[in-house]
């Protein structure tokens, strides 16, 4: 999930202000499409896309490189590299195959890119040249569990894999043991080794985490259950403890729909959290007023259109972007500095969206 973990007033190395959305190709989006961003009114004009990668379904852009990083969910899955500059991809060197099938979410620690690849159930560790590209083979960590849903958890999916604020401590979350892995990488060969494993509660099927701003909670969105899982995060022992669970389902969602929850995002401040909720198409506001552990829904609105797989904020972190995948746009909303809640501000299609990311 492209994603929401680095924010930060700043403009793209080029001199210019970008997104780039990564789209399902299967299911007739561009690829990776390149769009301008107004810095006042937040709007995206779409101005360049590349296809070279089959479903492209989440991205990832080095800050001190400016070098865009796509995977392929696909089977095998695979990982590519792009230069970035005055709105053009520039491919460094071809994708490569990272040792695992249906990779859904991709990050940077240190020299290494990591997949979470939900169809095998593992995380790769892919080494990264001096110049951004992607060289020598992967280190791959096989997951291993099942869950209840017999259809959903026959096995372990990995669904992300990130670094903690530290940079210590890599956390991947996997919808199919509904547990969270806290590993460390091998400092040679970059393999993930497992250092604890947090289980939640069982069949809510993690999906997305997203850590505060202080860097001792985290928030675990899961899909198999409209809930907010909060828990205590150690930076120092490497410690996940849950804490408590938040229903993030709108009050008035019908009874006969199943709410499936993709992504959770927390402001830069750390005053508000928000949470997509695809079978709802809502976008709902927790507000962290009473203590960041404690968060409470404060309100709900309309994603926009149809099932919002990413929700990401601008690098100003006044609005939130969501790519809606089923209705083939990306909506973008203001956030009310006062109480967090979400007024929609304008959109643009593009088929089958499924990540945003900003420079």
């Amino acid at each position: 999930m492209g994603s929401a973990e680095q924010r930060g007033e700043r403009s793209g190395r080029d001199g210019g202000h970008w997104a780039y959305i990564g789209s399902f190709t299967s299911g007739g989006g561009r690829g990776i499409t390149v769009a301008a961003v107004d810095p006042a009114t937040g709007a995206l004009t779409p101005r360049t896309a590349v296809d070279t990668v089959v479903n492209p379904a989440c991205l990832t852009l080095a800050p001190d490189t400016g070098v865009l990083y796509a995977v392929s969910e696909t089977e095998p899955g695979k990982a590519a590299a792009f230069r970035t500059g005055d709105g053009v991809l520039t491919p460094l060197g071809p994708a490569v195959e990272v040792g695992g099938c249906g990779p859904t979410h991709l990050s940077l620690a240190g020299r290494r890119l990591l997949t979470a690849n939900y169809g095998s159930g593992s995380v790769s560790s892919l080494p990264l040249a001096a110049d951004g590209s992607l060289s020598g083979p992967p280190a791959v960590l096989a997951h291993r569990g099942s869950g209840p849903d017999a259809e959903r958890q026959e096995g372990p999916h990995a669904h992300q894999v990130l670094p903690d604020p530290s940079g210590a401590w890599v956390l991947s979350v996997d919808l199919g043991t509904d547990s969270v892995r806290v590993c460390a990488l091998d400092p040679g060969s970059g393999m993930p080794r497992v250092h604890a494993e947090t289980v939640l509660r069982a069949g809510s099927g993690p999906r997305h985490l997203a850590f505060h701003p202080d860097g001792e909670l985290v928030y675990v969105l899961h899909e198999l259950e409209p809930q907010l899982t909060v828990c205590r995060w150690d930076p120092v022992s490497g410690g996940l403890e849950p804490l408590s669970e938040v229903a993030v389902e709108p009050e008035g969602a019908p009874e006969d729909g199943r709410a499936y929850p993709s992504v959770v995002s927390v402001s830069s401040d750390g005053r508000f959290v928000w949470a997509a909720v695809r079978g709802s198409n809502t976008l709902v506001t927790l507000s962290l007023a009473d203590g960041a552990e404690k968060p409470r829904v404060t309100g709900a609105v309309e994603c926009g259109g149809s099932w919002p797989r990413d929700l990401v904020a601008d690098r100003t972190g006044r609005r939130l972007y969501v790519a809606n995948e089923w209705s083939g746009d990306v909506t973008w909303f203001d956030i009310d500095p006062v109480d967090g809640r979400l007024r929609r501000a304008g959109a643009v299609e593009v088929p089958a969206a499924a990540c945003v990311v900003f420079s």
